[in-house]
């Protein structure tokens, strides 16, 4: 069987200091996604961080849309995340249409 390598961009992403305090924070988000990288044998290609961003509509978010054409052009084939709510507060949105209509993988 043939599975293609599993080249990993993190993204990681704190809207608030409350969320940064609660355990949310970058460095907690970074070292909970490497281990879960390092345990399932993804490659980390690039970290993607938008602190003090929030995910509500018509926000920028610089490194997401950085990621967004990395994936654009093949440098990652999967987005890791803490949560889904790193990338969204709602699942059905342009981002997570923009994600699959480049065919990468949202874990």
């Amino acid at each position: 069987m043939n599975e293609t390598k599993k080249m990993c961009g993190l993204y990681l992403r704190v809207s608030t200091e409350d969320q940064a305090r609660e355990g949310f924070s970058l460095p907690e988000q970074k070292e909970r996604l490497e281990a879960y990288c390092k345990f399932n044998g993804y490659e980390i290609v690039e970290y993607y961080e938008d602190a003090g961003i929030s995910a509500k509509t018509g926000n920028k978010r610089p490194e997401f849309d950085r990621m967004l054409e990395d994936g654009k052009k093949g440098k990652i084939n999967m987005i890791v995340a803490l949560k889904l709510d790193r990338i969204t507060k709602v699942f059905v949105t342009g981002k997570c249409y923009l994600i699959m209509k480049i065919n990468i993988m949202l874990i």
